[in-house]
């Protein structure tokens, strides 16, 4: 999958979104605490930023697992809100490895990634996107 970056501004606040990182959790639109007013996969574009107030956006991106979001004040410097956090590993019940906190993903051919916030590696082996997560673990009802 080609590695993009998307932008949205509603002139405060501007969302980027990595689609090649993101794994599809749905915590951003769906179920009583998703923002459907701002993060709506069924619309073109998907991310609307003047669908809610900059604080409430803040707060939603802040809860993508994967950070896949992210996000940067527009009068600070254009570069997304990192988190400076111990790194903790976290195995989630037939689904992906999540690491915390910043880190480098140094791949074989000696390209490197810079993460912060969450990086959701697959454990199930039938990603297109390894070594991160996309979702296939679904899709193939992985137990492990």
């Amino acid at each position: 999958m080609k590695e993009l970056t998307k932008k949205y501004s509603n002139g405060e606040v501007t969302i980027v979104w990595k689609p090649h990182v993101c794994i599809h959790s749905t915590l951003c639109w769906k179920g009583s605490n998703g923002l459907l007013s701002v993060f709506n996969p069924a619309e073109k574009p998907w991310i609307k930023p003047e669908g809610a107030s900059t604080e409430r956006i803040v707060e939603q991106v802040k809860k993508c697992p994967s950070g896949a979001l992210s996000y940067y004040m527009n009068s600070e410097a254009e570069e997304p809100v990192s988190v400076a956090a111990e790194n903790i590993v976290e195995v989630l019940r037939d689904g992906p490895l999540l690491v915390y906190g910043n880190i480098t993903v140094k791949k074989q051919d000696g390209d490197e990634t810079h993460t912060n916030k969450v990086t959701a590696f697959c454990r199930c082996g039938q990603s297109s996107n390894k070594p991160y997560c996309d979702g296939t673990h679904t899709k193939i009802e992985f137990k492990g």
